[in-house]
C-alpha cells in the first residue's frame, strides 16, 4: 500500500442535486474531486484528445472521485466542476489576454446563478411550459453531458450532408423537448420543431429554460489599460484555461 494519499475537495453542484433521481449519488448535490497530478497534465497535452475535442472531459473524468456516471452530469454542474478543477490544479488566479489587454480573474469570485427552485420537482429533470402564442403544452429537460454527445454526433452527421449550414438550434430543441401535448414520440417532437414551432414560441421557451436552469455565472467584467470596463463578457475557456504554459 502506498504511503502517499491524494488530497480531495467536495464541490457543491449549482443544481444542488435537485434534478437527479433520488438513487443517484449526484442527488446529494456534491461531487468529490482529487487535486490535479502529473497524470492529468499528460491528459491536457494529449494531442489526440485535443484534436477530437474531448480533452476537458477526459480531465474532469480523471479528477472525479465520486462513483458517478459522467454522462449523467447536467451541463450546468459540469461547468462548475470544470472551474473547481482549474482552481485545484493551478490556483484561483486566471490570467489571459482579451482584445490585446491582460486580464486577471479570481475564479473563486464566480458565483452560482440564481434559479427558481419552486419550478423544480425534486428528483425529476422535467419541466412544463405552455408556448405563449400557439398554446401548445410541452415538457422539456435540461441537457446532460450524455445529451450533448448525442447532439454533437447528430450535428456532425448533418454537417457531412449539408456542409456548414446546419440547423443547430432546432436540433438542440429536438433533444430538449420531451413531449408535445402529452405525446412523447420522438418523431412527433421532431416534426413539431421542424414544421410548427413558431419563432416567438421558440424564443419564449429558450428564455424560460434560462430561468429554470441552475449553473455557474461565467460572465465577468474586463478592463483595458485605460480602466474602461466591458461588462458581461463570457469567460474564455479552452485547454489553456487549465495550463497556460502548456503551449497547446
Amino acid at each position: 500500500m502506498s504511503e502517499f494519499t491524494l488530497p480531495t475537495e467536495v464541490i457543491d453542484l449549482p443544481s444542488k442535486g435537485l434534478l437527479y433521481p433520488s438513487g443517484s449519488l449526484l442527488a446529494n448535490g456534491t461531487v468529490e474531486l482529487k487535486y490535479m497530478t502529473a497524470r492529468e497534465e499528460d491528459i491536457l497535452t494529449n494531442q489526440n484528445y485535443i484534436k477530437t475535442g474531448v480533452v476537458i472531459d477526459k480531465l474532469l473524468s480523471s479528477m472525479i472521485i465520486s462513483d458517478i456516471n459522467y454522462d449523467d452530469l447536467l451541463i450546468a454542474d459540469k461547468d462548475a466542476i470544470m472551474i473547481a478543477a482549474r482552481i485545484l490544479g493551478y490556483g484561483e488566479k486566471y490570467i489571459f489576454t482579451y482584445l490585446g489587454d491582460e486580464q486577471d480573474i479570481d475564479l473563486t469570485e464566480l458565483k452560482d446563478k440564481e434559479f427558481d427552485e419552486s419550478l423544480i420537482t425534486p428528483g425529476k429533470n422535467e419541466f412544463e411550459f405552455e408556448l405563449p402564442t400557439s398554446k401548445v403544452k410541452i415538457t422539456f429537460k435540461l441537457l446532460t453531458h450524455g445529451d450533448e454527445k448525442k447532439i454533437n454526433r447528430e450535428l456532425e452527421g448533418l454537417k457531412k450532408i449539408k456542409g456548414k449550414d446546419i440547423p443547430e438550434m432546432s436540433t438542440r430543441l429536438k433533444h430538449i423537448i420531451t413531449s408535445i401535448n402529452g405525446n412523447t414520440e420522438p418523431k412527433q417532437i421532431r416534426e413539431f420543431v421542424d414544421k410548427f414551432l413558431l419563432a416567438r414560441d421558440s424564443k419564449a421557451l429558450r428564455d424560460y429554460i434560462i430561468k429554470v436552469s441552475p449553473g455557474i455565472d461565467l460572465k465577468v467584467n474586463l478592463y483595458d489599460d485605460e480602466g474602461n470596463v466591458q461588462e458581461g463578457v463570457t469567460l474564455p475557456i479552452g485547454v489553456t484555461f487549465f495550463w497556460p504554459e502548456s503551449g497547446v
